[in-house]
């Protein structure tokens, strides 16, 4: 953790949802709740202006849903936060929908208190998966694989494909170090590279594009 805390924005129509969150992170040294938003359009205006360092993003929200927020977020800022969708279905194809358009990972609105804390500060940091077997487990039903391989598929190396099914696996960087035995700053060498030809900005993305590209079938 570093000295100054983390800036999160929370954008839920429901404002008893946005009042639980704001009182359970703001009980945390590390986090301070920023911004409010009641709707996508209010979500997009709020973080534009606050520049957080996460949003947590309800799926569906009046005037624009939170994956369109989600979408215009990451595609009109330079430095965007990252986003965190809240929800109430873990399976529901919105939530696909959110990580394919760039989201970071989904939190469950029954999660429990630590549970939020926890992803807030872990999908900051970005060197691990957010609930790993979730999202396999949401790729594995929604990825809309194709028949043909991506060409980025047979520009991994041999290295990268392996740090490629860690990431996937969940591990953190200095999990994927002990398992391949380098060194960390050789497995943030392969991170990068595997991000840079998947076409991801973080590690969710390059596995939701692992899934449909048929990468992960043999995984």
């Amino acid at each position: 953790m570093t000295d100054t805390p983390l800036r999160v924005v929370l954008a839920d129509d429901e404002r008893m949802v946005r009042t639980a969150l704001r009182v359970i992170l703001s009980a945390e040294p590390d986090l301070e709740v920023v911004g409010e938003a009641a709707t996508g359009a209010e979500a997009v205006s709020v973080v534009r202006e606050l520049r957080p360092d996460v949003v947590l993003m309800d799926v569906r929200m009046p005037e624009v849903d939170g994956i369109r927020a989600t979408e215009q977020i990451l595609r009109t800022m330079a430095e965007p936060p990252r986003v965190v969708v809240v929800t109430t279905f873990e399976n529901d194809a919105y939530v696909y929908e959110a990580l394919r358009a760039g989201a970071s990972g989904f939190l469950l609105k029954r999660a429990d208190a630590d549970a939020l804390v926890q992803a807030v500060r872990l999908v900051a940091r970005s060197d691990s998966l957010l609930f790993p077997a979730a999202v396999r487990a949401l790729a594995e039903e929604h990825a809309r694989a194709t028949t043909a391989r991506a060409p980025w598929v047979a520009r991994l190396t041999g290295r990268e494909s392996e740090v490629l099914k860690l990431m996937a696996a969940g591990l953190t960087n200095a999990e994927i170090a002990g398992r391949m035995e380098v060194g960390p700053a050789t497995v943030k060498t392969h991170v990068a590279a595997v991000l840079a030809k998947t076409g991801a900005r973080d590690r969710t993305q390059a596995v939701i594009a692992a899934y449909e590209a048929g990468f992960m079938k043999n995984a």
